[in-house]
């Protein structure tokens, strides 16, 4: 099996706190994280998917079609704004955990429009330091 992997950017804040906690517990857990100015990140992600390949083509999906279906399900729906905002993250703290989780899932229901192709991995970069992944293992 191949697979392709795309990476993507996007710049985003975010505020670390679960709302049922008091602040103090908030900031024990998440520290500066919980400031409730919020702070932004450069976000990088990588989509990586795999597939059979197309015997005309040699492909396993055409990478302008995934670039334009993340941009219009993730990268215009994330970048420049603030992820407590929005619907999927009321009931998850925007970690970078989460956001490769609401990717995954936002990727992964759009995915076989593009044809036979399946997703199999979000990570995310937050920083030079943290990446994290959500799907199958490398």
């Amino acid at each position: 099996m191949i697979s392709l992997t795309r990476r993507y950017a996007f710049p985003a804040a975010h505020v670390l706190r679960h709302p049922a906690l008091a602040d103090d517990e908030n900031r024990r857990i998440y520290g500066k994280c919980a400031n409730p100015a919020g702070h932004g990140h450069n976000y990088a992600i990588e989509v990586t998917v795999a597939g059979p390949q197309d015997e005309r083509t040699g492909r396993i999906l055409d990478p302008a079609r995934l670039d334009e279906l993340v941009a219009e399900r993730v990268l215009a729906r994330f970048s420049h704004r603030m992820l407590n905002e929005d619907p999927a993250f009321r009931s998850l703290v925007p970690t970078a955990e989460n956001i490769a989780r609401v990717v995954h899932r936002e990727v992964a229901a759009a995915l076989p429009s593009l044809g036979s192709a399946r997703l199999l991995r979000i990570r995310v970069h937050e920083t030079r330091k943290n990446s994290f992944v959500y799907g199958e293992p490398e």
